[in-house]
């Protein structure tokens, strides 16, 4: 077959390459990297220009970024960090493999910190700065299952003792412990940043540094270099939250962003990427998304062997392994290396001929070598204009013996006696020997050189880091009587509880003391929410301004971007908007801005599709609103199952620090919202709010005198029953109390039954309140017994409890123990439907006639109502009894 004739390069042609060459050398030589960069875009811009494609390079040879002869001298005393190094090994080794002897199975993880610790240690000792002139300073989200290697330095520094590091993963104990993972809850004092979830501290990181940007921008917080950095897994890129948000990142220009990439090759249970390589996956990934990407893949060791090879071939060997060769290399040791790298080419042999096999088997990958380390991290905090990745090449289980390189690495909890002996050789560890045998913590005197150092290099860096500390606020919240406008209600209009909220929302936003700490957080559904007005007042967040006219500029409610903004509109990313959420709720803490964050989003989307960030926020002692709008599994009426909610209450439940409300009327919301920020700001209650609004148009009755403390532990009476006792009690939450009181007035008009009519404002709080006194009850039997508050509220009144809502009858049905069999329970189980209300709550028997059917059934079984009459109001009321169960539909 004949081909395309090859047109030969004249040599002409190639002396003009070599000057251009010579030419663009000289501008890097002269002008610096950055120039060189300036250059090439400009010759590819005029290259498109003219119609020439090139090839993308969307990845860089297998080399370190940093070329050896652009190297700066590492400033440090490499022999005293060594030996601190050193020791931080041999305590987190301690920590865990000693706690696994006397504690069979109790965990801790020894791998990951092995892989880690050059890359922490460069960093502590040169870069994590503590302190910026009075304003806090770096931030490091620290790889979690690196945590015994972050205590083991804390007790070097002499901020924790033996005694913690023996109750390591024993907080229950007499003596104090320390917590598994980095968990602010546990630790308040220490972690800032809970990261051991995957994927939650890469996302947290890259909205923390734009939320900072945003304080700034604002004025809130002063400019200073301080940076975010993220200490990644590789294996930890697979969770979609870790890579998701790249490009926002480098679309606001996050250059105070630093990633971290522990590249050991190995996720939990074995090869990360076994058939390729992990690091060029990455950088493809991060330079595609216009980050800066610095590769730290050889060790100095491997500088003198590029040196010797003049063909090229020891790169194209290197390009020629995948990950899975990588591993066997460093987990089967310098004879195999020898044999099945060196071995494909008799010149690559030839190369290291001189070389031992134990001298092959200890050649450094770039993540365990300081000089390579602190080139890639100055380049890094020097770079502007975009984030940066640093992808650095280590080891799994470095230096453990026979476990370094394994699949079983991560799971290695303790060594053998002959595994501490070789552990303590591979790192020279100047430990006693009595220590050493005992497999012990231990630490030289506070005058000891190396310790000394490691004092002095924090104390230039500006103190100790991690290290939580919250400074005292002096915030001053404004009585309810500051919302008088919605305790008023709304005199006769039809208002939904979302608008009531919104008009809320401007008035904080418009506060002189304290508007400029409210932090809207809205996922790209502004206008649903009734937002607009918003918008137009305080502006949305954009660091680059509005570069553009909107289309809309010449209405009164136009879309409005400033580079001050105040409402963070994110896109259609909920994981997004709550780490924004978990960056303003904690800022209290980490910028002492007393900011006070409302996330606004469809209730249906949040607590399911990123509740494992909201532990975390939880757990991170995160102060807020979410505020779950278009709430309800009937109220959202036309959207069917994907959309109407029923169940995020449920959920809501299951985290310790959340209250959580679902408000009928707005002057319950306004109660909630000042009784909500002035336990967060002024009290410093560690607690968030989970408040739900609907988008159905109702008049606003007025606050009922007393009831403020009732809306605010979960219940009180809302309207007495209209003549005489009551022989049955009503409960309605959200816009189902509606449906209530048109029951009561059937109940009473048509059936003479009279009824009371309660707001159950939270079943949540109702419940924990219940289990707290029952708590109580129980360990002081000799006590008299208090009352749970639902006790306390119902007082005398008596009959059947029907009790309806838009969620799911769970819910009521968690005051049952309380309540006995006088609890029946109408909610929402089961898939939405596409339909208007009227037929969605028919479909789940939740409107009037259902609440009445159900009251007079109940009264029937328990005698107090002719059976015979009850059967026959179900007619009346159009009940079908034989119609399938809409938990089943």
């Amino acid at each position: 077959m004949s081909t395309k004739a090859e047109i030969p390069v004249q040599p002409d042609f190639l002396a003009e390459v070599q000057e251009w060459i010579e030419a663009f050398d000289e501008v890097v030589v002269g002008e610096g990297p950055e120039h060189g960069a300036e250059l090439l875009d400009a010759l590819r811009r005029r290259a498109r220009e003219a119609g020439v494609t090139a090839a993308s390079e969307i990845t860089t040879p297998y080399l370190n970024t940093i070329p050896r002869h652009e190297e700066e001298t590492y400033p440090g005393d490499r022999n005293l960090e060594q030996r601190v190094e050193a020791l931080i090994r041999w305590n987190a080794m301690a920590m865990v493999h000693g706690q696994n002897k006397k504690d069979a199975g109790i965990g801790g993880h020894i791998a990951t910190y092995s892989s880690l610790a050059t890359l922490l240690e460069v960093g502590f000792n040169h870069f994590f700065r503590a302190d910026y002139n009075g304003q806090p300073g770096d931030f490091v989200y620290f790889q979690g299952h690196a945590s015994p290697g972050v205590y083991a330095r804390a007790f070097l520094e002499g901020r924790l003792t033996e005694e913690h590091l023996k109750n390591f993963r024993h907080e229950l104990r007499d003596t104090p412990g320390l917590s598994s993972y980095p968990h602010p809850w546990l630790m308040p004092d220490f972690w800032r940043f809970p990261t051991v979830s995957m994927g939650i501290g890469p996302l947290n990181a890259l909205y923390q540094a734009r939320f900072m940007h945003y304080l700034e921008n604002r004025g809130l917080i002063e400019k200073t270099n301080r940076k975010i950095w993220a200490f990644v897994g590789d294996g930890e890129t697979g969770e979609v939250d870790t890579l998701g948000a790249l490009p926002i990142a480098t679309r606001e220009k996050l250059d105070n962003l630093i990633f971290v990439v522990n590249c050991n090759l190995q996720r939990l249970d074995g090869p990360v990427s076994g058939n390729k390589r992990i690091i060029d996956e990455l950088e493809g990934v991060f330079r595609g998304a216009g980050w800066n990407v610095i590769k730290v893949v050889w060790g100095a060791d491997w500088d003198k062997l590029f040196e010797r090879d003049h063909q090229g071939l020891l790169l194209k060997r290197m390009e020629e392994c995948v990950d899975g060769d990588y591993q066997a290399y460093k987990a089967k040791g310098g004879a195999y290396l020898r044999q099945h790298f060196f071995g494909k080419y008799p010149e690559l042999l030839k190369l290291v001929e001189d070389y031992s096999d134990e001298q092959l088997a200890n050649l450094h990958r770039g993540g365990h070598d300081p000089q390579k380390i602190y080139n890639a991290y100055k380049r890094a905090i020097e770079h502007t204009g975009s984030p940066t990745v640093i992808l650095a090449k280590t080891v799994k289980g470095y230096g453990i013996g026979t476990t370094q390189a394994r699949n079983a690495s991560h799971q290695e909890k303790k060594l053998s006696d002959d595994g501490v002996t070789a552990f303590i050789k591979q790192f020279n560890i100047p430990i006693p020997e009595e220590q050493a045998a005992a497999g012990k913590p231990w630490k030289p005197e506070a005058n000891a050189p190396e310790i000394e150092y490691l004092q002095a290099r924090r104390a230039e860096l500006g103190g100790y880091l991690p290290q939580r500390t919250v400074a005292p606020m002096n915030f001053k919240a404004p009585a309810l009587d500051y919302y008088g406008e919605w305790t008023g209600g709304s005199k006769g209009r039809e208002v939904s509880t979302t608008m009531g909220f919104v008009s809320i929302l401007r008035h904080l936003l418009k506060d002189a003391e304290f508007g400029k700490y409210v932090v809207p957080i809205v996922p790209d559904e502004g206008r649903t929410f009734g937002l607009e007005s918003a918008i137009r007042q305080v502006g949305i967040y954009a660091p680059e301004g509005q570069k553009y006219t909107p289309h809309d500029s010449d209405m009164l409610l136009s879309y409005r971007e400033e580079k001050d903004g105040q409402i963070l509109e994110e896109g259609i990313t909920e994981a997004g908007s709550l780490a924004s959420f978990t960056a303003a709720g904690t800022a209290y803490a980490n910028y002492r801005v007393p900011a006070i964050p409302f996330y606004m989003y469809y209730s249906m989307f949040g607590f399911q599709r990123i509740g494992d960030m909201i532990w975390a926020f939880a757990d991170s002692r995160g102060k807020g609103f979410l505020m779950g709008g278009t709430a309800g599994r009937t109220t959202m009426l036309g959207e069917g199952l994907q959309h109407q909610d029923g169940h995020s209450h449920v959920l809501s439940s299951t985290v310790p620090t959340c209250l959580s409300y679902d408000p009928a009327f707005v002057y319950e919301l306004a109660t909630i919202v000042q009784d909500g920020i002035k336990r967060m700001y002024q009290d410093n209650d560690q607690v968030f709010y989970y408040i739900t609004m609907y988008n159905e148009d109702y008049a606003m009755p007025a606050m009922p005198e007393g009831s403020q403390e009732g809306i605010l532990r979960g219940i009180y009476r809302f309207q007495a029953a209209p003549k005489g006792k009551a022989t049955a009690q009503l409960f309605g939450s959200g816009p189902i109390l509606n449906e209530v009181i048109k029951a009561q007035a059937i109940l009473a008009d048509k059936y003479g039954v009279q009824a009371d009519v309660w707001s159950v404002t939270s079943y949540n709080e109702l419940r924990r309140d219940a289990l707290s006194v029952e708590r109580w009850n129980r360990l002081h039997p000799a006590e008299p017994a208090k009352k749970p508050y639902i006790l306390e509220a119902l007082g005398n009144a008596k009959g059947p409890i029907i009790a309806a809502s838009d969620y799911m009858k769970s819910i009521p049905d968690s005051l049952a123990p309380w309540l006995l069999d006088r609890l029946v329970t109408l909610g929402t189980d089961g898939f939405g439907r596409s339909d208007n209300r009227e037929h969605l709550r028919r479909h789940f028997e939740v409107d009037a006639p259902s609440i009445v059917a159900a009251t007079l059934s109940k009264l029937a079984r328990d005698g107090k109502f002719d059976a015979k009459k009850a059967q026959a109001a179900f007619a009346e009321l159009g009940i079908d009894t034989e119609k399938i169960d809409a938990a089943k539909a």
